[in-house]
């Protein structure tokens, strides 16, 4: 039977980072970190050109690192006025909620009849800006047989929430 070898002192340490830079190489060598010289020599002469990369190049790869960091983009908010939020669901509270999503500003409404009204009409509100502005709202009313509603009662139901939004911040503001 053969002798067992054992390293100690440097020796020992010399073979752990041999064997440490070995594994690093045959790792690289599985990646793209230092690309494909072959494969640029034959596009130069003639031959078929390399590969490129699918999807997007200037996207980056998410790593396990990413995990860790804040690297979601500053430019993308989502923000929704939290008076015109409220005062529509308080100006439209005669109607079941069928879906909120605060994150996006949509609220959508059920069918129902208002308080002294005759007609019974769905509403879609959209809350698309932060900005107290008749802008930033927008009212989709709907008839029960999926008819549009008449121009007049939209515009009255855009005002009342427009009108409550305001009472609500001059409210908060004497807080």
């Amino acid at each position: 039977m053969g002798a067992r070898v054992t390293y100690s002192g440097r020796g020992a340490r010399v073979l752990r980072l041999a064997a440490l830079a070995g594994m690093i190489a045959l790792v690289a060598g599985c990646g793209r970190w230092f690309g494909n010289p072959r494969s640029a020599a034959a596009a130069e002469q003639g031959g078929a050109a390399p590969l490129e990369p699918i999807g997007n190049p200037q996207q980056r790869q998410s790593t396990l690192w990413d995990l860790f960091g804040n690297n979601d983009d500053p430019n993308t908010k989502i923000e929704v006025n939290k008076y015109l939020w409220q005062a529509s669901q308080e100006v439209l509270n005669f109607l079941p909620i069928q879906s909120v999503d605060p994150f996006s500003g949509v609220l959508v409404y059920g069918y129902g009849t208002p308080p002294g009204g005759g007609a019974a009409y769905r509403a879609t509100v959209f809350v698309q800006d932060p900005a107290l502005d008749a802008r930033s709202l927008k009212v989709s009313l709907v008839g029960r047989g999926g008819g549009p509603v008449d121009a007049d009662t939209q515009r009255a139901v855009e005002d009342a929430i427009l009108t409550r939004a305001r009472q609500l911040r001059v409210r908060d503001s004497k807080l």
